[in-house]
C-alpha cells in the first residue's frame, strides 16, 4: 500500500476522532462546563453544521490548488481548531470551536478520495479510497475509546490534544509521502451547483441526511444511555465504545457487499428498515446490560453499512464535478449529526428519560425509508440509468 494512502488514513483518523468521541466524553464536558447534557448536545451539532458549511465552501475556494497544497492547508486547520478545543474557557467558546473545527472536514475527504483514486493502480481505485475510510473505523476502535477513557479518568481537555498532535502526524504525511498532482482546472461555479437541481441527487441527500441522523440521534447520548438506563459504570463507557466502533467497522464491510449484491438503492432499503427496528429494540431492553452490549454492535453496524452504499448514490448522480460532488457525502451525513443529536436532545430536555433518543431515531429511519421508496419509484418512472466510473471500470445500476 502506497505511503501517500496511509497519510490520508491518519487524517481520518483524526477527523473520526474528534466527531464521535464527543458521544463518550459528552457527560464529563456537560460536568465540566456547567451545562445540561441536551445543550452538550448542541457542540455535536456545531461540528456538523461547520462539516456543512465548510465542505462546499472550501472545496471551491481550494481547488485551484494543487491537491497536496490543499490537503496540507485542511489538515493544519484540523490540527490548530481542535487543539485550541483544548483551551476552551466556557461553553460559549467550546461551541464556537467545535463549529471553526468541523469546517475543514468535508472538503478533507473530497480532496482525499480524488487524490486516493490517482494515487491507485488501474482498477483499484475503490480499494484505494475505502483505505483512506478505514481511518474513520480505526478511530471509532481505538481512538475513540481512548479518547472517552483519557477525557473521563484525567480530563476531556488532554483528548483535544492528542487530535491536535494526530491533526500534526497528517500535516508530516502528507507532506513527505504524499505525491505531487496538478490541481483541478478550476471548475465554473454555476455549472458545479447545477448537480443541486437534479431530484434524484436532491432525493439521495434527503436520505444521507435523515438515515444519518437516525445514527446521531442514538449515538449522540450513548454514554448516559449506558450509565443511567443500563447504569453501567462511567468507567465502563470507553469499553462499550469499543463495541460500538467493532460493530461500525462490521458494517463498512457489510455495506460494501450489500451494494455489491443488491445495488445501492436496495442495499439502503433494507439497512434503513433494519435501523428502524433494532432501535425500537433497544429502547424496549435498554435496562438489560448483555442486550444493550449486543444491540450496541448491530446498530453500529446497520448505521455504518448505509454509507457505503449512500456515498455509491452520490457520485453516481454528482459525477460532473467530481471535486464537489466528492465532498457533499460527508457534509449529508453531518446535516443529519446536527439534526439527530439535535432532535434527540428535544424529549430530554423534556425531562424524558434517556430511551427517548431511540424512538427519535427509529423515527428518522422510517422517514428515510420512505424517501428511499420514494427515489425507487422517481427512478423507476424516470427509467433512469445510474452509473459510475471507477478507475477505468463503468459499473452500472439499473433501478
Amino acid at each position: 500500500m502506497k505511503k501517500g494512502l496511509f497519510a490520508l488514513a491518519i487524517g481520518a483518523f483524526a477527523l473520526g476522532m474528534t466527531e464521535f468521541v464527543m458521544m463518550g466524553i459528552l457527560p464529563d464536558m456537560a460536568q465540566s462546563l456547567d451545562i445540561s447534557i441536551p445543550e452538550a448536545g448542541h457542540l455535536i451539532s456545531a461540528y456538523a453544521l461547520g462539516v456543512v458549511i465548510g465542505a462546499p465552501l472550501l472545496t471551491i475556494i481550494l481547488q485551484s490548488n494543487p491537491p497536496k497544497t490543499a490537503l496540507i492547508i485542511l489538515a493544519s486547520w484540523i490540527m490548530t481548531a481542535n487543539a485550541l478545543s483544548a483551551f476552551a474557557v466556557g461553553y460559549k467558546s467550546m461551541l464556537l470551536l467545535r463549529f471553526i473545527s468541523g469546517i475543514p472536514h468535508g472538503a478533507f475527504f473530497g480532496f482525499g478520495a480524488v487524490v486516493a483514486g490517482r494515487m491507485a493502480e488501474k482498477g483499484k481505485t475503490a480499494q484505494a479510497i475505502a483505505f483512506m475510510f478505514t481511518g474513520l473505523t480505526v478511530a471509532n476502535i481505538v481512538g475513540v475509546p481512548a479518547g472517552t477513557f483519557i477525557g473521563h479518568v484525567f480530563n476531556w481537555r488532554i483528548t483535544f490534544e492528542i487530535v491536535g498532535l494526530i491533526g500534526l502526524l497528517t500535516i508530516i504525511g502528507i507532506r513527505y509521502w504524499l505525491p505531487e498532482f496538478k490541481a483541478t482546472l478550476a471548475g465554473n461555479i454555476r455549472k458545479d451547483f447545477a448537480i443541486f437541481k437534479q431530484p434524484d441527487l436532491l432525493l439521495i441527500l434527503s436520505i444521507a441526511i435523515i438515515g444519518t441522523g437516525g445514527l446521531f440521534a442514538w449515538y449522540s447520548y450513548i454514554a448516559p444511555l449506558f450509565t443511567e438506563q443500563a447504569h453501567f459504570s462511567g468507567a465502563s463507557v470507553s469499553y462499550l465504545m469499543v463495541v460500538a466502533g467493532l460493530g461500525m467497522a462490521f458494517g463498512n464491510l457489510m455495506g460494501g457487499k450489500l451494494s455489491d449484491k443488491y445495488t445501492p438503492l436496495p442495499a439502503t432499503i433494507i439497512l434503513l428498515g433494519s435501523m428502524a427496528v433494532a432501535l425500537i429494540l433497544l429502547a424496549f431492553v435498554s435496562h438489560n446490560q448483555i442486550w444493550v452490549i449486543i444491540m450496541t454492535f448491530i446498530i453500529g453496524a446497520i448505521a455504518f453499512a448505509i454509507v457505503a452504499p449512500v456515498q455509491i448514490m452520490m457520485m453516481q448522480s454528482a459525477r460532473k464535478a467530481e471535486m464537489l460532488g466528492s465532498s457533499i457525502s460527508p457534509a449529508a451525513m453531518n446535516v443529519g449529526n446536527a439534526l439527530g443529536a439535535y432532535l434527540a436532545g428535544i424529549p430530554l430536555a423534556m425531562g424524558y428519560s434517556y430511551v427517548a433518543p431511540e424512538w427519535v431515531g427509529a423515527g428518522m429511519a422510517l422517514l428515510g425509508l420512505l424517501l428511499a421508496f420514494v427515489l425507487k419509484a422517481y427512478r423507476k418512472t424516470s427509467n433512469i440509468e445510474a452509473s459510475i466510473a471507477v478507475g477505468s471500470t463503468v459499473l452500472k445500476t439499473y433501478h
